[in-house]
């Protein structure tokens, strides 16, 4: 059981412990420059920017530690570059096989096609885990060198809830590499589209009118500034991005089951 699991997370551990390993320096990195902003005018600093963009990067309370963090660490590097990175890795699961046609040698296995969709999905968990392991060590250890304090739970929380947001990211690009046969493709339209959400849902919460458009999109349901700054710890928007995972998994299952690979 799992052999398809083991194997993709064998594939992938090396790049994944590096790209933690990257990560964590470049938190660290960011950190090391918090106390040079001791003496900004925060308030005004942020007044600077477009409502849009304070309201993407929740960039209000950046002049604590917990809101720097926010802005500097995980709206940016989490949210959107990890978001987009997860999707990429979801949009090449099956395409790049489908392409390269080692599916059909995978599937005349005793092997059913939602086993290897469930398994191929099963895999991306473990970047995932492994990022949400090992970056918050480094984001504490910096936190404390630079003497600063930072609360201990609201920061495991902060990587606890970005696990349902970046497998609803895969699963974006999961569904996307069953429809489509080019792996390119289906990875070029998955950053695009889990950037396009990115967008409705920072641009629809700076407009009254427009904020019910941002409920489709994944990041509306995650918000490492609340967490941070607020300790508001939003469990139900994790339940509904673990349900629009689950959604997405069983279209592209049923895509995947009716897809003539061969083809």
């Amino acid at each position: 059981m799992l052999e398809i699991v083991r194997y993709e997370a064998e594939k992938r551990l090396t790049g994944t412990l590096a790209l933690a390993v990257g990560l964590g320096a470049l938190a660290v990195f960011f950190v090391a420059f918090f106390p040079s902003f001791a003496d900004v005018d925060m308030e005004s600093y942020a007044e600077a920017f477009p409502p849009a963009f304070r309201e993407a990067f929740g960039i209000e309370a950046i002049g604590t530690i917990e809101g720097f963090l926010a802005v500097e660490v995980y709206q940016f590097l989490w949210v959107l570059l990890l978001g987009l990175y997860v999707a990429y890795l979801g949009a090449g699961a099956i395409a790049t096989d489908v392409e390269r046609d080692r599916m059909d040698l995978l599937l005349s296995l005793p092997v059913s096609r939602s086993r290897v969709l469930g398994e191929k999905f099963l895999a991306l968990a473990v970047p995932i885990l492994v990022l949400n392991a090992v970056v918050p060590l480094a984001v504490y250890g910096g936190v404390i060198a630079v003497g600063e304090s930072i609360d201990a739970v609201n920061l495991a929380m902060v990587h606890l809830l970005s696990i349902p947001y970046l497998l609803a990211c895969a699963a974006i690009g999961l569904l996307l590499s069953t429809l489509v046969d080019r792996a390119d493709v289906a990875q070029r339209a998955a950053l695009a589209a889990v950037f396009a959400l990115f967008l409705v849902d920072s641009i629809s919460a700076s407009a009254e009118d427009l904020e019910w458009i941002g409920g489709i999109s994944p990041t509306a349901y995650y918000d490492p500034s609340a967490i941070l700054v607020e300790g508001s710890h939003d469990l139900g928007g994790a339940v509904v991005l673990l349900g629009a995972t689950t959604a997405l998994v069983l279209l592209a299952s049923i895509r995947f089951r009716r897809a003539d690979v061969g083809a």
